[in-house]
């Protein structure tokens, strides 16, 4: 029985090919539909972490839904067992490797944003709350957005990833996310993995 851990984005990024829906709700109706009939069949298993569960749960204002509780209520939720797992060394040693690199890029930006935030205000005088706050808006949304991508985009950024990938190596299962930083982490695990697009195409025969 094929076992696969699912990730929270595959119901939002509908730019990924899993082409099981247009709208986040169809999406979950007809992979609720897809694992019912595969769990019939004995052939599957769909699992989530907790984590995970809440990060999705997080996105619907009313989380008593009846399609959440149908789509939860298919799927098997549970927690890796992480005490049982042992890591080799190489993993911790990547890690801190990783994000002492990407601080040192993060620290590169930010000094740059604030150069170019200083010769824009050079010869304007003292301004306003608003005046400033305009004068500034967009080096700080593109502050912002270039800091995200050089910490956070292609690495592990929370508990939740990492519980993905562990569930994932403890069930020897697929793991299905779109998350560049997931699926590259999980390669280095050693985990298996499917692409959304393959995922979509495995379970739509099913809906």
């Amino acid at each position: 029985m094929d076992s696969y851990i699912l990730d929270t984005n595959l119901f939002f990024n509908m730019e990924e090919g899993m082409d099981l829906g247009i709208k986040t709700e169809e999406v979950i109706r007809n992979m609720t539909n897809a694992i019912k009939k595969l769990k019939e069949l004995e052939q599957s298993i769909f699992y989530m972490p907790p984590l995970i569960v809440e990060e999705f749960l997080s996105f619907f204002d009313d989380r008593e839904q009846d399609f959440l509780k149908e789509y939860l209520s298919a799927i098997v939720i549970k927690s890796p067992s992480v005490d049982d797992q042992s890591l080799p060394a190489r993993f911790f040693y990547q890690i801190i490797d990783d994000v002492r690199n990407r601080s040192y890029r993060g620290l590169r930006i930010g000094e740059e944003e604030i150069i170019k935030a200083g010769r824009m205000m050079q010869g304007r005088g003292a301004l306003s709350k608003k005046e400033f706050e305009m004068t500034l808006g967009d080096v700080t949304r593109k502050y912002r957005e270039r800091y995200r991508q050089a910490t956070r985009t292609g690495f592990l950024d929370s508990v939740a990833d990492l519980d993905l990938i562990m569930l994932a190596k403890a069930t020897d299962g697929y793991l299905v996310s779109t998350d560049e930083g997931v699926i590259a982490w999980g390669r280095a695990f050693g985990v298996k993995e499917m692409p959304a697009s393959v995922f979509g195409a495995r379970i739509k025969p099913l809906i």
